[in-house]
């Protein structure tokens, strides 16, 4: 993330969908799809409450599929996409859409990479045209790719190395949980493979998987399908398709061990722990299961683990939940549930780890009961819509769905998808994933409290006897 302020898919067929189902509760968006005959998939979804758009342009690759030996270069790709092309020189782009009443960003994630802006509907064209401009060609040089290794440096800097507990929750526990290099390398960088990158691995990258068949292009908001997808032709419809390279084998099973590791921390006031357990591949029967169970679990302060460590036994001071960088529903390959909470300072991981899984093990034997299950699907549901009420992340939802799914229309059916979860395909999931020997913990503590831990197991120095009296020194 750059640091700023600011159904099947059938070649050429568009697919209406009504913007709202027969159930008066459920709201279904309207999602068209056609496919460019290079090979981008176009997506709008029409709406007229508002006189603007949402546009999303998002290329599958990210972390996963960075060079070996250059961590991070799939996020400094990211960075290097607003540095400028021979028709846009840097800051054309940005200046451009926020002139226009707009903003814009971009972010890096291990299955995808995506590029989000909001404006006017009258700013649609000239957004278009900058999109389509970088995906055909950047400004390769040496002095940006130098600029953008130092802002990536300094991000890693500011979030990273000078936070407290430094992303210890999603970047530290992968490499602990994960065996492939692939899923538990370090994707916002290291300082020395950052600098290691060069003109030519830039150049490939962008050869490789920025062509417009890697990519889906969405549009929500004020335009008609028509329109939207005759604007696509217009702009991207002359860029020609390029050989993507076929991704590896990135599948890992469930782990069979429980692994857990100690970290100092030198930032950190209180004690934290991230414990993470490998959970279903995409499309699995047990994927929505985990989903609501992660919600159950930690969403928010009526879940099992708040009520149950924060509010009942007082030794957690929160409890959050993570999917790696994602959400329970946009990843592609191995990913983790991850509950990262901060317990006090005379408790102890050990007790905050025997206290998730006394509540784990109820769920397992006992299930959830009709009224917690209805309260929890409601909040995912409700919190699903609100998201979907901005144009820029509909269409950044439909962009990545069907990125990832192959299929945009995903989004109309998570809410059955949540709606369908029962108490026995929880407990399935908990018996299946939420074990202890599919469970990596990192345990982050306080430098300072590490040190006074280490100084008190010392054993006590030995009385020194007294010299006798006149007895020279």
């Amino acid at each position: 993330m750059r640091m700023r302020q600011l159904p099947v898919l059938l070649a050429g067929l568009t697919v209406s969908l009504s913007a709202f189902a027969a159930k008066s509760d459920q709201w279904t968006l309207p999602v068209n799809v056609k496919k460019l005959d290079n090979g981008l998939t176009v997506i709008v979804s029409e709406d007229r409450s508002s006189p603007t758009v949402g546009v999303s342009v998002v290329y599958h690759v990210g972390m996963r599929l960075e060079p070996k030996n250059r961590t991070g270069f799939a996020h400094l790709f990211e960075h290097l996409m607003f540095q400028g092309t021979p028709n846009a020189p840097k800051g054309v782009f940005d200046t451009t859409i926020t002139a226009g009443g707009g903003r814009n960003n971009g972010s890096t994630r291990p299955d995808f990479t995506n590029y989000i802006e909001t404006a006017p509907a009258s700013a649609l064209e000239p957004i278009l045209w900058l999109e389509a401009d970088r995906m055909k060609t950047l400004d390769f040089n040496a002095t940006t790719l130098k600029n953008q290794q130092d802002v990536v440096k300094e991000e890693i800097r500011v979030n990273v190395k000078n936070q407290p507990y430094g992303g210890f929750m999603w970047i530290d526990i992968s490499q602990q949980a994960f065996q492939k290099w692939e899923n538990n390398h370090d994707g916002y960088g290291s300082f020395e493979d950052l600098e290691n990158a060069n003109l030519e691995d830039v150049r490939a990258f962008h050869r490789d998987y920025y062509g417009p068949n890697n990519a889906v292009l969405a549009i929500a908001g004020d335009i008609t399908p028509q329109q939207g997808f005759a604007l696509a032709e217009k702009y991207f419809g002359k860029i020609a398709a390029r050989p993507t390279p076929k991704p590896g084998d990135f599948s890992e099973p469930l782990n069979t061990a429980e692994k857990r590791v100690v970290q100092s921390d030198a930032l950190a006031q209180v004690p934290a722990i991230a414990a993470a357990w490998k959970v279903p591949e995409r499309g699995s029967k047990d994927q929505a299961a985990i989903a609501v169970l992660a919600e159950l679990l930690a969403g928010g302060d009526a879940s099992l683990f708040y009520q149950g460590l924060v509010k009942g036994r007082e030794i957690a001071l929160n409890v959050d939940t993570l999917f790696g960088l994602t959400g329970p529903w946009e990843y592609d390959g191995p990913t983790l549930l991850t509950v990262f909470a901060l317990y006090k300072p005379n408790s102890s991981a050990d007790a905050l780890l025997k206290a998730m899984d006394e509540e784990i093990a109820k769920v397992a034997e006992k299930g959830v009961d009709d009224a917690t299950l209805k309260r929890v699907k409601t909040r995912m549901i409700a919190d699903w819509n609100n998201k979907l009420e901005s144009f820029i992340n509909r269409a950044d939802t439909l962009a990545k769905l069907q990125t990832l799914w192959g299929d945009a229309n995903v989004v109309n059916k998570i809410p059955g998808w949540i709606e369908g979860v029962t108490s026995s395909d929880i407990q399935r999931a908990v018996r299946t994933y939420m074990v202890p020997t599919n469970r990596t913990v990192i345990d982050r503590k306080p430098a300072a409290m590490m040190a006074a831990a280490e100084q008190a197991a010392k054993p006590a120095a030995a009385p020194t006897t007294p010299a006798p009296a006149g007895a020279s020194k």
